[in-house]
Formats: C-alpha cells, sequence, structure tokens
C-alpha cells in the first residue's frame, strides 16, 4: 500500500485491511515513510523491498521505485491509481489500472485496464474476468494453429503424391469456416 497519508492513519488502514498484522511494530520493516524509501540506495530497496507492506507519506516518484523494484524482482506488479502523478507508476507496472468516474485522463490512458464504477471491490473481478478472457485467447489460438496446420500438411502431404491440388482455395476457406465455428 503506498499512499501520500500519515504513517499512523496508514497503519490503522493497513490493518484494518489486512495488509498488516494487529501489532505489527513499525521498526521492522514493514512501514516505511516515502523519504526513507526514497534515500535507500538501489541495493538496499533491492534487499528491503519484498518486506515492506506500507510505504506512507509517498511520492509519486517513490511510487515508480517500488514498482521498478518489485519488477526487477520477478514480481507481477498491478498499480491502482486514478490521478496525475500515478500515471507513471500505472505505465511501469505490468497491469494498470484507473478509475472510470473520478479517475483523470492522464491515468485512463496510461492503465491498460480502466474500472468504470470506480469501486475498487469491482478489481477481484476484473481481475478473475481477465484471467479467463486471457486462458480462452490461449486455447483458442493454440486450436487454430493445430487445425490450420494440420489443414495445410494434409493438402500439402495430398498435393504432393498425387501431383495435384485436391482442394481449392474456395473449399480450404469453407473447411477452415467450419472448423473455426467448432472452436467458438
Amino acid at each position: 500500500m503506498i499512499t501520500s497519508d500519515n504513517v499512523f492513519t496508514v497503519t490503522a488502514i493497513a490493518t484494518e485491511c489486512g495488509i498488516l498484522k494487529l501489532n505489527e511494530e513499525m521498526d521492522d520493516g514493514s512501514v516505511v515513510e516515502g523519504v526513507t524509501f526514497r534515500n535507500y540506495t538501489k541495493e538496499e530497496r533491492l534487499k528491503k523491498v519484498n518486506k515492506i507492506c506500507v510505504v506512507a507519506r509517498s511520492s509519486p516518484f517513490d511510487k515508480l521505485l517500488m514498482v521498478q523494484c518489485l519488477k526487477k524482482k520477478g514480481h507481477v506488479v498491478a498499480v491502482n491509481g486514478d490521478g496525475i502523478n500515478d500515471a507513471p507508476a500505472i505505465k511501469e507496472a505490468v497491469i494498470g489500472l484507473s478509475m472510470g468516474i473520478q479517475g483523470m485522463e492522464v491515468a485512463k490512458e496510461s492503465s491498460d485496464i480502466v474500472i468504470l464504477d470506480d469501486n475498487f471491490a469491482s478489481l477481484a473481478t476484473v481481475l478473475r474476468w481477465g484471467r479467463c478472457v486471457y486462458n480462452h485467447i490461449q486455447k483458442f489460438i493454440q486450436f487454430q494453429l493445430t487445425v490450420n496446420v494440420a489443414a495445410l500438411t494434409i493438402n500439402f502431404v495430398a498435393a504432393v503424391s498425387a501431383g495435384e491440388v485436391r482442394l481449392t482455395a474456395v473449399q480450404l476457406l469453407w473447411v477452415d469456416l467450419v472448423m473455426d465455428t467448432l472452436g467458438l
């Protein structure tokens, strides 16, 4: 959780959301201020980034640094924002999300997904549907490649062995159309 609010407010909200455990010490490095995070060296940032749960009093540059560090560590990073200051981090993230109603146009253009109802609870639904659609696209492409390579191979082998092409281009298009409807 990265925000510009003060440490005590952010700690209370993070505890309520389940990001921090109740009575977790701020001295263990899970809660830092943006200035502290910004002043770490690159090596320190990379070393401590996995332990940090909350960044308070952060600047837009801190958000961008956090995204870059997490990506360098191999994490899949999603950033949600609604303002101009969030745009660089949204753009840098693997998945950028913005709010559709209250969000600034710059944030919407920088993001991959726009949450139209501005309801943060919709995020889980967006991710579930996104993964589902992605899986279906992968399966459809795999089906298409398999079917089309098989059809071309059969037609090529028939043409080489018989000395003439058995299926014309129009017939191949009809076969492809029938096979495409089966894939849907």
